[in-house]
């Protein structure tokens, strides 16, 4: 199996997209078929539990699809997903040893691979920049949430959406939400009127279910930390985006995707405790001050033992909305009278559509908004301070390690006893 270890320090990183596969043709920007063939070719980056399930909601999703490149940082990922792909897809699965790709520039394999679509689904520090080397390389991507751990990384995220829109490229986000059919019938029926002006958005996602990776003899800081990333800020945004990015977004699609003025929120960790944690924390609370006077609190907590509850209400002048319930009552009382759907699956159906219509489909404005609010719901806590739309958006501060390599640094380090260092609110500031 070709492996790819090679270091890159942070600038050269931060500008790998520019470098990535230049030189490959646009596969499908404006056509519906690969290569005058009606296959379409997938490539899959991340090999982990969503990365080879966004492979599976994809191959379910159009029958005259096939997988034909994966890439992880970890071989036996790699080899692992294309068992269990092949397992259920059989020779859909066109995944040769020649075709399996490692190493923390892998993704650059792939995109010289012959792919017409490419699958993102890694620690979210990789997000953006994959992104828009897959744009600039002429693919078709689907990117799973969140998209984003810094403002720069949402501002790639709008460069990436505004070329590809350019070369008629369809990106996908993995916010699914948005394609689930009861909610998108729900939230016509709001865009509609149908509960007045919203005044006021209560987002919850309070679950349980704390997991870490046990470290290994041999491992590298990096690589630990690469293998339990949900558990370091610099790769996951801690639990805004891991978790209550989904709920940010269904509020913000609610309000027509437009920012709010600030945000100022709190949280900690009391439950998510010791070394095995990292550096993320188990409970943050956000209100989102919009220039309507609408508010939006966002909850999220995840610790054991506690009841556990993910909702969306929405309050407005004539009503209110449960949106995970497909219910609307006040003025108009309404029920969604469909079943539930399959929304990861249906992302995908959607993507594919496009790319067959020559209907490019392009969610990268909200793809980088609502990880902005997870950003700003992050940090609020984080520094115990208001932080603005306009000083988030325009911030420079990047998180990323000084050089991307399995044995380099990664940017939050252990002391003597295992212990990582957290932020402090009243001392720890936004840059």
């Amino acid at each position: 199996m070709p492996t790819s270890r090679a270091p890159a320090n942070r600038r050269e990183f931060l500008k790998s997209s520019v470098i990535a596969a230049a030189a490959a043709p646009l596969s499908l920007g404006r056509s519906a078929h690969a290569a005058g063939s009606d296959i379409l070719n997938i490539g899959v980056i991340g090999c982990g539990g969503r990365g080879a399930g966004a492979a599976a909601n994809a191959l379910d999703a159009d029958p005259h699809s096939q997988l034909v490149a994966l890439a992880d940082v970890l071989p036996e990922r790699v080899q692992s997903s294309r068992a269990r792909l092949r397992e259920r897809f059989g020779e859909r699965v066109n995944v040769p040893d020649e075709q399996c790709f490692v190493g923390l520039d892998a993704y650059r394999q792939v995109l010289a691979s012959g792919v017409d679509v490419v699958l993102l689904a890694l620690p979210t520090f990789f997000h953006p920049h994959y992104l828009k080397a897959c744009v600039q390389a002429g693919k078709h991507v689907f990117c799973e949430k969140i998209h984003a751990v810094d403002p720069p990384g949402v501002r790639k995220v709008l460069e990436a959406g505004r070329l590809a829109e350019q070369q008629g490229l369809s990106v996908v986000s993995g916010l699914a939400w948005r394609y689930d059919t009861g909610v998108q019938e729900t939230m016509k029926r709001v865009h509609d009127g149908a509960i007045g002006r919203i005044v006021s958005i209560e987002e919850v996602c309070n679950t349980g279910s704390l997991r870490s990776r046990a470290r290994q003899a041999g491992w590298t800081e990096m690589e630990y930390q690469l293998q339990d990333w949900f558990n370091f800020f610099w790769l996951a945004c801690d639990l805004p985006g891991l978790n209550a990015v989904h709920n940010l977004d269904k509020a913000a699609w609610a309000l027509h995707d437009e920012p709010p003025l600030h945000c100022w929120g709190t949280g900690g960790r009391q439950t998510r405790v010791g070394p095995q944690y990292g550096d993320a924390w188990d409970h943050h609370a956000t209100v989102f001050e919009y220039a309507d006077g609408t508010r939006l609190h966002s909850y999220c907590r995840q610790q054991d033992g506690c009841m556990p509850r993910i909702s969306d209400r929405f309050f407005g002048t004539k009503g209110w909305c449960d949106l995970l319930n497909y219910r609307i009552e006040g003025e108009t009382n309404w029920q969604y009278p469909g079943r539930p759907s399959n929304r990861f699956d249906l992302e995908h159906v959607a993507l594919f559509s496009a790319i067959r219509n020559a209907q490019p489909l392009n969610n990268s404005l909200y793809m980088a908004r609502s990880s902005l609010l997870a950003i700003m719901s992050t940090w609020a806590s984080y520094t115990g301070q208001q932080i603005s739309w306009e000083q988030a958006f325009h911030s420079d501060h990047v998180v990323a390690p000084e050089t991307l390599a399995m044995d380099a640094d990664p940017p939050a380090l252990p002391d003597e006893d295992g212990h990582y260092p957290l932020p402090v609110p009243g001392i720890t500031r936004f840059v």
